[in-house]
């Protein structure tokens, strides 16, 4: 394969999750497989590319989806885009969850903002082999509810798992509004009195910065082993093939190396949370 030529794709759909978050629903000229947790580049001829986790399943194939926020020349383009439009994706790249490890514990998923868009294909690798878990739960958290992607499906789809699979979900807004009937405060909140087995539990990140942090510190606060806590950190990766060295915390490049990072591997690089 080559790495740096893209796969053609058609824009399928576009459905605008939030006033600065779409996702794009492409069809690949040919079939498309990653696994959670792995990034592709998306392409978007005569502006630029830039580096998206896939939010969709990795056991559909004839379809992608990615999760974008509108935060500058490349992203703007990309929601700019409508039906019938044409990109180019490389990849996949980087390493994925290691879900080995995760057969047979408690999976905690902690996701704030865009940064419910790779845990969301995570979630649905895990549905996928949900036998092999002992329990999931699910704490999703935004600043307000218009800000809440997937929240339609959040609501209509995920929470009826709790029905008949060991799944449970805590999604809370730092602000509500009158009709917001979930919790209120930051999404750290949503950790308190967990009904979760910590010696027996991996958890999992995503999100801003700031969120995953106060995450991390409060995880290990309640007893979370350094190496049991998973770190997404893709917001880092610029070329993808770890030749602009853009995205190097310490002597880890997150495109090769990561995104996905336990804590124990990058907890005493000043960078971290940069």
């Amino acid at each position: 394969m080559n790495i740096y030529e893209p796969i053609k794709c058609i824009v399928d759909s576009v459905i605008e999750e939030s006033p600065t978050i779409k996702t794009i629903i492409l069809e690949p000229e040919k079939s498309f497989s990653f696994q959670a947790g792995q990034f592709i580049s998306v392409t978007v001829p005569g502006v630029g590319e830039a580096p998206f986790t896939p939010s969709s399943s990795p056991f559909i194939t004839e379809k992608l989806e990615v999760t974008v926020m509108k935060t500058g020349i490349v992203t703007g383009a990309i929601h700019m885009l409508k039906k019938g439009d044409i990109v180019g994706i490389r990849g996949p790249y980087g390493r994925a969850y290691p879900l080995d490890r995760f057969n047979g514990k408690e999976i905690l998923l902690v996701g704030g903002g865009v940064g419910l868009a790779p845990l969301r294909s995570l979630f649905f690798s895990l549905l996928h082999t949900i036998d092999s878990y002992k329990k999931i739960l699910f704490c999703c958290g935004a600043k307000t509810p218009s800000d809440y992607i997937y929240k339609n499906q959040i609501l209509d789809q995920w929470l009826k798992y709790c029905e008949k699979f060991p799944v449970s979900f805590r999604i809370t807004v730092d602000q509500k509004d009158k009709d917001w009937k979930f919790m209120e405060g930051l999404v750290t909140t949503t950790l308190d009195n967990l009904d979760l087995d910590i010696s027996n539990s991996v958890a999992v990140v995503c999100g801003p910065p700031i969120m995953m942090r106060f995450t991390t510190l409060k995880l290990l606060e309640l007893g979370y082993a350094d190496r049991n806590i998973y770190l997404s950190m893709e917001r880092k990766m610029y070329c993808a093939v770890g030749h602009c060295r853009h995205c190097l915390i310490g002597d880890c490049f997150v495109c090769k190396d990561g995104p996905v990072f336990t804590y124990d591997r990058i907890k005493n690089e000043p960078a971290v949370w940069a």
